[in-house]
C-alpha cells in the first residue's frame, strides 16, 4: 500500500458521508500517472502553489490600489486567509480538506490588476460577461505552464468557478469557498480600512457588532462557528440565520463605507483609464504582448488574448508597461 493509498483509505473510514471522496473524482482532462505520496487533490494544491499565477497575486490589489504600506492585504494574503478559513470549516464538518484547500488557493488566480476596477474594464472592453472566477478557470486550464495549463481535477476547477456568483459548486467542499471568501474579505477589509483612516469600529452599527463581535478574530470565529453549526450532518452548506443576517448587513455597510468610498477609491478612475489604454494598444499591436499571448492569437480572437494578457498583469507591471508605452523618457546626454 502506497502513502496515497493510505490517504484514500483514511478518507473512506473517517470522512462524513457527505464528503467528496478523492477516489470518485471525474479526473483530469489529460490523464497522468498517479503519485505514490499524494492524493489527486493534494497534487492540485501543489500545482497551484507552484504556478506563476499564484506568485503574481502578491502584487495584485485587494482593496487599496498598489499600497506602499506592507501591512495592507494583497490578493495573495487574501487567498491564504480564505484557504485557512475554508480548511477550518471543512475539517470541522469532516469533509475533504484537500479538495477545499486546492479550490481556495486557486479561486483568484485570474483576478485582474487593480482588483474589481480591472474586472470592470475587462467587462467594458472585452465582454460584459467577463468575471474573475471564469478567468481563474481559464488560467488553470489554458494559460499556465506556457499554454499547457495545470491539468487540475474537474472538482477543483468546479470549486474555483463557483466560488462567486449565484450557481453552486457540485461538492460541499466547493460550496464552503463562498462563505470562506466572504468571511475573509469582510474582516480583513475592516482592518485595512481602519489602517487607512477611512473607518473606525465605532462607525460600524452597534447592532452588527453585538452579534459578530468587535475584534477581528472574534468576528471570524463567530461567522465560522455559525457556518459549522448550520451545516453539521447536513448535505448543504449554510449559516445560522441570526449571524447570516448580521454578516449580510456588515457587507452592505462596507460597500457604502469602504468599497465605494471616494478616498479609498480615489485612484481607481486613473487605473481604469490606464487599463483601457493598454487594451486598445495591444489590440492594435498584438505582437507587443508576451510570446504566449501573441501565439494564442493564431487560434483565438485578438481581444480574447489581450484580455488574458492584461488580466495576468500585476498592478506594478501594468503601471510600468503603461509608462514605457505612453510616457516619454527624459533625454540624457550619453556619457563621454
Amino acid at each position: 500500500m502506497t502513502v496515497a493509498d493510505m490517504f484514500y483509505q483514511r478518507e473512506r473510514e473517517y470522512l462524513s458521508p457527505y464528503a467528496f471522496l478523492t477516489c470518485n473524482t471525474k479526473g483530469r482532462e489529460y490523464p497522468c500517472t498517479p503519485c505514490q505520496n499524494r492524493t489527486e487533490f493534494q497534487r492540485d494544491r501543489d500545482r497551484i502553489i507552484h504556478s506563476k499565477a499564484f506568485r503574481r497575486l502578491m502584487h495584485k490589489t485587494q482593496v487599496f490600489l498598489f499600497p506602499v504600506d506592507e501591512h495592507y492585504r494583497t490578493r495573495l494574503t487574501h487567498t491564504l486567509e480564505v484557504a485557512q478559513i475554508a480548511r477550518i470549516i471543512c475539517r470541522a464538518l469532516m469533509l475533504n480538506e484537500d479538495l477545499c484547500e486546492a479550490g481556495a488557493l486557486g479561486h483568484d488566480l485570474g483576478h485582474t490588476p487593480f482588483g474589481h476596477a480591472g474586472e470592470t474594464v475587462m467587462q467594458a472592453c472585452y465582454d460584459k460577461n467577463f468575471t474573475h472566477n471564469k478567468q481563474s478557470v481559464r488560467v488553470v486550464e489554458k494559460l499556465e505552464k506556457n499554454g499547457r495549463g495545470l491539468n487540475l481535477t474537474w472538482e477543483v476547477r468546479d470549486a474555483i468557478l463557483h466560488h462567486s456568483g449565484e450557481a453552486q459548486a457540485s461538492t460541499l467542499e466547493g460550496r464552503i469557498l463562498k462563505f470562506a471568501d466572504r468571511i475573509a474579505y469582510i474582516n480583513h477589509d475592516i482592518d485595512d480600512a481602519c489602517r487607512a483612516g477611512i473607518l473606525s469600529l465605532d462607525d460600524i452599527p452597534s447592532s452588527i457588532l453585538e452579534v459578530l463581535g468587535r475584534g477581528h478574530g472574534e468576528r471570524i470565529n463567530t461567522m465560522v462557528t455559525a457556518v459549522i453549526e448550520a451545516s453539521r450532518d447536513k448535505p448543504e452548506i449554510s449559516i445560522t440565520p441570526h449571524v447570516g443576517k448580521a454578516m449580510h448587513e456588515l457587507r452592505d455597510f462596507l460597500f457604502e463605507a469602504v468599497y465605494r468610498n471616494p478616498v479609498a477609491k480615489g485612484e481607481e478612475a486613473k487605473a481604469q483609464t490606464l487599463l483601457e489604454e493598454l487594451f486598445r494598444y495591444f489590440v492594435k499591436n498584438p505582437d507587443k504582448m508576451s510570446p504566449l499571448y501573441f501565439e494564442n492569437t493564431k487560434n483565438e480572437p485578438v481581444e480574447r488574448c489581450v484580455c488574458d494578457y492584461i488580466s495576468s498583469m500585476t498592478d506594478r507591471f501594468a503601471i510600468d508597461t503603461y509608462k514605457k508605452l505612453f510616457i516619454p523618457a527624459v533625454w540624457q546626454t550619453p556619457a563621454e
